[in-house]
């Protein structure tokens, strides 16, 4: 998507996303559509028989996964030397913090001494401020690893593992799911349902009226565990996941139907087509 005018294109950094099939990296697309950069995309595919990331991908960071993104600062002096961003809250805030000043992807409503540099007083911080950073770090920190645990778990049930094994594996992880994660899941989505009905200024996003780079962030894991849990029951008469967090589903259902990631989805079949 073209920034806003010739003056911003003069002056961006190029800027380049590495994309992998089945990855995180789709937020990475979607938040650069939000704020309006011009940027390349290199199209990755997983190993059809291990899953696992190209080895190539080692050649941009040497932990070979996605997402990356290079942005390679404008330089009158002669090409300059890529920043490698891996990791994708690390991404979202360096593109954030350099290029959303004037878009409504800024970090909402940052406390001025925080933005100039000079330290706040302590609980001076805005509600939304302290949501953003918070829900930054939670993603990966804390909701990931239960969802996670769960994918890598379900491998152990399905049809990788010989069947004549497959009793003994899946009694294993139904232990571990329906005692450790499962459970860990349910008060995921249970706080997140809690934390929508509190949203600033009444939402209708976490941080409050407008989207941020925390809910795409959120995006991403959320879409996946409703299609992978709906159908399950929550037990003590709590009924089934998909009917238990009417506010979380109504955000996931929102965020689903953003401009900005509907952009990033068509930008991605378009590289996918010309790949082929």
């Amino acid at each position: 998507m073209a920034p806003n005018n010739d003056a911003s294109q003069a002056k961006q950094p190029e800027i380049k996303v590495y994309w992998l099939n089945d990855s995180r990296a789709e937020r990475a697309v979607w938040l650069l559509e939000e704020l309006g950069l011009t940027y390349s995309v290199e199209i990755f595919h997983r190993n059809s028989e291990t899953n696992m990331a190209p080895p190539e991908l080692e050649r941009i960071h040497p932990l070979g996964k996605a997402p990356v993104v290079t942005v390679t600062p404008a330089s009158a002096n002669g090409p300059a030397a890529p920043i490698v961003l891996a990791e994708s809250a690390f991404i979202a805030e360096y593109l954030v913090e350099h290029f959303g000043a004037a878009s409504h992807l800024a970090p909402p409503r940052y406390h001025p001494g925080i933005t100039a540099g000079t330290p706040a007083a302590v609980g001076s911080e805005t509600e939304s401020w302290m949501r953003y950073r918070y829900f930054m770090n939670y993603v990966e920190g804390s909701l990931m690893s239960p969802l996670t645990l769960a994918l890598v778990l379900g491998i152990f049930k399905s049809p990788k593992v010989p069947f004549f094994v497959r009793p003994v594996t899946g009694f294993v992880a139904d232990k571990i799911l329906w005692g450790f994660v499962y459970p860990n899941v349910f008060r995921h989505l249970a706080f997140l349902e809690s934390q929508l009905a509190t949203a600033p200024d009444g939402g209708p996003y976490l941080c409050g009226a407008h989207l941020t780079a925390a809910d795409i962030m959120l995006g991403y894991p959320l879409s996946r565990a409703r299609g992978a849990f709906a159908d399950l029951d929550m037990g003590g008469g709590r009924g089934k996941v998909r009917d238990s967090f009417p506010k979380l589903w109504a955000y996931v259902d929102r965020l689903m139907a953003e401009p900005g990631l509907k952009r990033s989805l068509a930008r991605m079949e378009e590289a996918e087509a010309a790949k082929k």
